[in-house]
Formats: structure tokens, sequence, C-alpha cells
């Protein structure tokens, strides 16, 4: 019987999640807490309801149609108290307009094959694939495993997008059938990791170093690192020199590139859907000057491999 997988989001098109023309399948949830997350609708590991303010036209069927009586509505918007939540879905079902809207969809892996390869053609055509996002998609390895065996099946190329933050069993399983792993190094400093992502990086360093072990004699595998730069965080000369040298010092040969990806702030719309409030809100973008500081520290250690990129939709 074939597993199913909650998955959050399909980006079609997307060039920034690995190489070429991709579709993007965003898993739901993720054992990090990452101050800066891109993607708040990631983090629970079960479906959850937004309200999108632009669609709303303040009839309160919602509100009516609520049998818990956890949703109010009030100048600022609708509100759902967790607490009290029955996850009856009847606001997102009556809504007539689509304001009330359910993050989060069930798939069958076959089901989910079927939708990401409609773009198929557009994949050889650009040399691009399938790539697995999330959230963190290890959380659901199962599913992912038989999700890219298809995928494998039918002749795709497949990318996993990770943190790392797995159990090693999780990332043996799902190994054959990914051709290229995006994997995230935020830092090398331990208690940094933890401080700015609520978990150690301890088994992060491990799996990876694990990873690039395996695939030393394999021709077929990938490895890009991507590290986000954000401010007050990530982006910052110590750093990125401590990863740099890390990767110089152990990995260099296997890794294929090396991202820094700049922050932007376009999930504030995503918080303000959610009712949660962002660290990073306010935060400007980053200027070219010093973006260009971290390229050329990053440069230092791989030369040749440092790519200066947009940021995925992921971080």
């Amino acid at each position: 019987m074939s597993k199913t997988g909650l998955v959050f989001d399909i980006h079609r098109g997307t060039t920034h999640d690995g190489p070429g023309m991709r579709t993007t399948i965003f898993m739901k949830g993720c054992p990090l807490h990452c101050e800066w997350c891109h993607n708040p609708e990631s983090l629970s590991r079960e479906p959850e309801t937004q309200w999108i303010s632009r669609k709303c036209i303040g009839c309160n069927i919602c509100v009516e149609s609520c049998v818990s009586h956890a949703l109010t509505f009030d100048e600022t918007g609708a509100t759902i108290n967790t607490t009290t939540c029955e996850h009856c879905r009847q606001c997102v079902k009556n809504c007539p307009t689509g304001a009330q809207t359910l993050i989060g969809k069930y798939w069958t892996a076959e089901e989910l094959v079927k939708e990401a390869c409609k773009d198929s053609l557009f994949f050889g055509e650009f040399e691009g694939g399938v790539t697995v996002s999330g959230g963190e998609p290890l959380l659901q390895y199962e599913f992912v495993h038989e999700f890219l065996q298809l995928l494998k099946q039918k002749g795709e190329n497949t990318a996993l997008d990770t943190s790392g933050f797995s159990s090693p069993k999780a990332l043996e399983v799902v190994y054959p059938y990914v051709d290229i792993f995006l994997y995230d190094i935020k830092f090398i400093d331990r208690e940094l990791h933890q401080k700015h992502t609520g978990v150690d990086n301890n088994q992060i360093l491990k799996n990876f170093q694990w990873l690039v072990q395996k695939s030393k004699n394999d021709t077929n595998k990938r490895i890009r690192i991507r590290t986000p730069l954000i401010p007050g965080a990530t982006a910052m000369v110590e750093n990125i020199q401590q990863i740099g040298e890390f990767l110089r010092n152990n990995l260099a040969d296997e890794i294929e590139c090396w991202e820094l990806c700049a922050f932007n702030n376009v999930s504030r719309d995503k918080y303000a859907r959610m009712r949660l409030d962002w660290l990073y809100s306010s935060t400007p973008l980053m200027s070219e000057k010093e973006i260009d500081t971290l390229r050329k520290t990053a440069q230092i250690y791989l030369p040749q491999k440092v790519l200066s990129t947009g940021l995925s939709a992921k971080f």
C-alpha cells in the first residue's frame, strides 16, 4: 500500500533549487526553528489554516461556521485560537473567497509523481528535474524514498534539499535515488547553531561527512553546499571563514559548488497570514558590497566553486 506524504507547496519552473528548470516539492514539517525561516508554514507536521487578508470580504461566514468557536474576527482580521480549534476545517470549506485556506495536502507517491512530471518535457530541454525540499523532507523519509524511487524509474533527475538534521537511516534510505544533494551548512560553531536554529549541528556535520565518503566513488552523485546569508547571524565573515575552512580541509574535492544565498524579506506576508511575528520583518536587504565581502571571503577557501545566488524558497 502506498504511503502518503504531507506537502505544503509545489513550485514549477524553478531555477534556484538545483540545476536547470525544476519542479520543487515542499514537504511539511521541520525539526529546526531557524529565526529567519522563510517558510513558517513548513514548520508544523500537521495541516494548518491561514487567513489571506486581500481575499477577505469580512462576511463572517468563517466565524459562524466554526464548531468550536475558535475563530474570531475584528478590525485586525481573523484569528484562530489554536488551543480550542478542533481542526474541523469548516472555515476553509465555507469561505466564499478562499481567504481561509488549508496549508498542507496529503499525496500518495504515485499521485505526486504524476503531478511533478507534468512539466517533464522541459526538464530534458533545460537539464532540470524534480527537487524535494521542505521544511525538512527527511522527516518523511519513507514517503520521500518511495517518491524518489518512482521518479528514477521514470528516468527523471532528482535533487534533495536538506538541512542534514535527520537520522543516519533516513539519509541512507533515500541516498540511492538522489542525483543531487543540496546540503545546508549554516554554522560550524555548535553554540551559534543551537542559538539560531534551536538544534545542535553535530548530527548535521556527521551526516554530511557520511554523505561525502559514500559518494566519493559514485560519479553519479553531486553535492552542493548552501549557506543562507542572514544579517546578524550567518552573514558574518568569521562564520564564512569557519565553513570555508571546514569544507577545504575535509571535503573540497567532493563538492560541486558552495552557494551563498542572500537574505530577502518576502516572507513577511506569510507570517502575517499565519498571525505570527517575525524577528526579521524589518531587516533590510543586504547591500551588494556586503554580499561581495562574504563572497570574496568564501573564495579564499574554494576559489572556483563559490556561487552567490538569489535566495531559494526554502530558507
